[in-house]
């Protein structure tokens, strides 16, 4: 397709076509072509003289009608051997045609499988980040909760510890009160 679907052939003087590969091929099938048929092989009207044991076809000859006829009859043959190579021409582009379709066919299929396979993957992955995501979170809310469960014992400890300092106060009170009683009785003994 990437050449004309018909080229013209430059023109000699003369007027007619300059030879070609079709003007070779007609000539080549022209000096291989069956002679001239006879006069009396020549049938004037081809239903009148039928016979009907013939049972194969032949074609009807038709004498031509002079010079003008026979180079026009050359231009016809060559037009039609032109459409006959085109045809043929036509027919291997669209095997052609056919054939690159089935292999962008096959190669779309591939890319459609390749393309499936990363989504299933990148699916994969999404879930994956999802449960990294919802790890974090419990990872969080445990910190969270060790930092309260923290912070409430250092609050206790705190607590306790005020509560041993109130103690001893009270301890070193007492003391202080013993030994302030008991004093006196220390002191008369020695006397």
């Amino acid at each position: 397709m990437s050449e004309p679907a018909r080229s013209l052939p430059p023109i000699e003087a003369g007027g007619r076509p300059a030879p070609g590969p079709l003007r070779d091929w007609l000539s080549a099938m022209k000096t291989h072509s069956p002679a001239e048929p006879r006069p009396e092989e020549i049938r004037p009207d081809a239903k009148a003289g039928r016979d009907t044991s013939d049972t194969t076809w032949s074609p009807r000859f038709v004498a031509p009608s002079g010079p003008d006829a026979a180079a026009e009859d050359a231009d016809i043959s060559e037009l039609m051997a032109e459409n006959l190579m085109l045809k043929a021409k036509l027919r291997l582009e669209a095997e052609h045609q056919d054939e690159l379709q089935a292999i962008l066919a096959e190669e779309i299929r591939v890319l459609r499988a390749h393309i499936q396979e990363e989504i299933g993957s990148l699916d994969d992955l999404r879930a994956e980040q999802a449960e990294i995501r919802a790890e974090r979170e419990r990872f969080h809310t445990e910190r969270e909760a060790m930092k309260a469960e923290r912070e409430r014992a250092s609050a206790e400890r705190l607590a306790l510890v005020g509560e041993r300092d109130a103690l001893r106060e009270e301890r070193d009170l007492w003391r202080a009160r013993t030994e302030a009683l008991a004093q006196p009785l220390f002191q008369l003994q020695k006397r």
